[in-house]
């Protein structure tokens, strides 16, 4: 697997080329500002790109929109944005393509090699993968919308264990049921939503995009 790093913090920077050649990945690049950025993804198109939010030379939000224009130029193209804190316009910008191939997680989460690699991975394969407090924060004051409407207070709880990007086994962890419930769930909430046929893959990330729209809507 290709991987495209730009992190302005050397130490992290040089962690997460370790960490990732250490679990048979290779880093094509590893990018210190966001200058040239845009240019390099879609240049060298790698498998997935890990990009912090903030960098140089303005430390706004140049990652991001260096990601968010290489998606228009590479639909698709695999970005798993890292931040320091949960900024939710980022989380949603990042989103409004709907494609999959996204995920948003906290720098703290780094720290958790297996769940970040896991995540890095996942991403890479055209999932969705959102910090549980990006989502907190996306769906905070408890906010209804028609499309989610017709889902159960389990079915809500189900994808939003899915929107980390959480497995089927994992989801059943975490709410203390059985993988065949976790199971009838998804397959429920598919149906509910009227998401169009094809493989299970896509549309549960089409759900899980979806549920964190329908969350970030004012």
């Amino acid at each position: 697997m290709r991987v495209l790093i730009a992190e302005d913090l050397a130490l992290l920077r040089d962690g997460l080329v370790r960490m990732l050649e250490a679990h048979g990945m290779e880093v094509v690049a590893a990018l210190e500002e966001g200058t040239a950025l845009a240019d390099r993804l879609v240049e060298l198109r790698p498998d997935v790109a890990v990009v912090d939010v903030r960098l140089p030379p303005g430390f706004t939000d140049e990652g991001l929109r260096a990601a968010v224009l290489a998606r228009r130029e590479v639909p698709g193209l695999p970005v798993l944005i890292l931040s320091q804190y949960v900024e939710q316009v980022y989380a949603s910008e990042l989103l409004s393509d709907r494609t999959g191939g996204v995920g948003y997680l906290l720098k703290d989460r780094v720290g958790d090699v297996r769940d970040f690699v896991e995540a890095v991975r996942r991403v890479a394969a055209g999932g969705t993968v959102m910090d549980p407090e990006v989502i907190a924060q996306i769906l905070g004051g408890g906010r209804q919308h028609d499309r989610l409407s017709p889902l159960t207070p389990r079915e809500r709880e189900v994808l939003a264990v899915m929107a980390e990007g959480r497995s089927n086994a994992a989801i059943a962890e975490r709410l203390v049921v059985t993988e065949k419930a976790v199971s009838k769930h998804i397959n429920n909430i598919l149906a509910k939503l009227d998401l169009p046929p094809s493989d299970d893959d896509h549309r549960r990330v089409l759900a899980v995009l979806t549920y964190l729209d329908e969350g970030a809507r004012p």
